[in-house]
């Protein structure tokens, strides 16, 4: 067998059912690898050993008792996952990354450890997130950075950062994140990784300090199509997803699709950006393994209306303007969220109702446009994954943690962000899934440099055609490398 962290999910959990492997067995290994590498990843902010191993001590008593004629073993037995710190778990304290709230321990699971951890997986701890889950890259001020396990002067995205760079590193099999305007896929993207954002009311909510506009949804992190099928399906409620399943559906490959390419995006009006030529070459290499798949990429042309950026602004901020924060403890925010929060609280509520109305018809004039092709293809990310400290303006790298001082230019860290990652936010306020699927390397072979990805954006309940394209897409990938295989 190989190492245990060389698995995927899906092969870890068949070792378990078997009982090649016990549940103990796997979690030991996975704190040992944390313990190693997490130092120089940030990947993790809390650790619960103690708890997982009994959790996992549970597990294998379980196995032994279905051995004497118990019920079967729930779908996730004995694999060990993370939580990002937005994400309450009994007994563990979530720091929603912010040095200004209190530190105590959740009374109870949140929807979505509920649901995974009644489905046998167990919990490792906590993983690093940006300050209230706001921005683009999983650095705050109460632990150090989250980094690229491809180069660790590079920032792992956000706001899933440390969730992806823990599978990315193989702290983990697989890891559920939230995506609220690309949380998801835009770590995913960074760290190399498959990253699913189901569409809206499908899964468990992800947490969020406020989400007037409904645009929070769960989804799995995960090395490949098979893991994050298997994640959803212990997240989808029995009935609600594909007869047999996700993982069962990826045997059946797509029929042939119209997909329309585009590089326009609704923040172009207020940022203009510039697509980097790695940008521009995953998107070239995605369009050739989807054609070479028997799929036909046409140009498209996306009609963005230019008030979004305003409007989306205002719906994604109004949250953290009703955290609550005692006064003398504001000076303990970020620069960017200090200054989210006080415009947030500066808004009425009919200004924040008027930008979600907004939203509302930007919903139904891009899903309009979208419906010419079966799916929208776009890069990923704009730009190569940034250095840590790139967006505050802390020193370069992030060498030094905390930052001697942090700058408060929190509209051109924005700005950074919107340039970064122009095409994920407005999947979010349509309520589309979307996945993003690594299919390029900066280096001069696959695997070197760092990883760059594509997006593809469905209709509503188009979960298990992403994941089937995914599927094909590896497949296609893995034929040109090894060719004969």
């Amino acid at each position: 067998m190989a190492d245990i962290h060389e698995l995927g999910a899906v092969e870890l959990r068949q070792a378990l059912a078997a009982g090649h492997l016990s549940a103990t067995e796997a979690t030991e290994h996975f704190l040992a690898r944390i313990e190693e590498l997490n130092r120089m990843l940030g990947a993790f902010v809390t650790v619960t050993a103690e708890q997982a191993m009994l959790d996992a001590r549970a597990a294998d008593a379980k196995f032994v008792r279905r051995r004497s004629g118990d019920p079967g073993l729930p779908l996730l037995h004995g694999v060990p996952l993370a939580f990002k710190d937005l994400t309450d778990v009994a007994g563990v304290v979530t720091t929603h990354g912010s040095a200004a709230l209190d530190r105590k321990p959740a009374p109870e699971d949140g929807a979505l450890a509920a649901v995974l951890k009644g489905a046998g997986a167990i919990s490792l701890g906590k993983t690093q997130v940006p300050e209230f889950g706001l921005t683009a890259y999983s650095e705050n001020r109460i632990a150090p950075p989250s980094r690229n396990p491809h180069a660790l002067s590079r920032s792992s995205g956000g706001s899933s950062g440390g969730s992806a760079a823990a599978v990315a590193a193989g702290l983990v099999p697989f890891a559920p994140g939230s995506d609220g305007g690309g949380s998801i896929r835009i770590p995913a993207a960074a760290c190399g990784l498959l990253g699913l954002k189901p569409g809206r009311g499908l899964v468990p909510s992800g947490e969020s300090v406020g989400d007037a506009a409904q645009l929070v949804v769960a989804g799995p992190l995960a090395r490949s199509a098979p893991d994050a099928a298997l994640m959803m399906d212990a997240l989808v409620p029995h009935g609600i997803g594909p007869e047999g399943g996700y993982l069962a559906g990826l045997e059946e490959a797509p029929a042939a699709l119209r997909i329309g390419a585009s590089l326009d995006s609704p923040w172009s009006a207020s940022f203009p950006f510039a697509t980097e030529q790695a940008a521009l070459d995953a998107l070239a290499q995605g369009i050739k393994l989807l054609k070479g798949a028997g799929h036909s990429v046409f140009d498209a042309e996306i009609r963005y209306d230019n008030r979004y950026p305003e409007a989306f602004t205002t719906a994604w901020t109004a949250g953290v303007g009703s955290a609550r924060i005692l006064p003398q403890r504001e000076a303990l925010l970020t620069p960017l969220t200090r200054t989210f929060r006080r415009r947030a609280q500066q808004r009425s509520a009919a200004k924040v109702n008027e930008a979600i109305g907004f939203l509302r018809q930007f919903t139904h004039d891009t899903v309009t446009q979208y419906a010419q092709w079966d799916l929208i293809l776009t890069p990923s990310l704009a730009q190569t994954p940034r250095p840590v400290g790139w967006f505050t303006g802390t020193m370069p790298g992030g060498e030094q943690w905390p930052a001697p001082d942090w700058p408060g230019d929190a509209d051109d860290d924005y700005r950074k962000q919107c340039e970064f990652a122009p095409w994920s936010s407005m999947v979010n306020v349509c309520g589309l899934p979307a996945i993003t699927v690594p299919v390029h390397w900066t280096g001069p072979t696959p695997g070197a440099g760092l990883p760059m990805g594509i997006q593809l954006i469905g209709k509503p309940g188009s979960e298990m055609l992403l994941l089937r394209l995914a599927r094909q897409l590896e497949l296609q990938q893995k034929a040109v490398s090894h060719p004969g295989i």
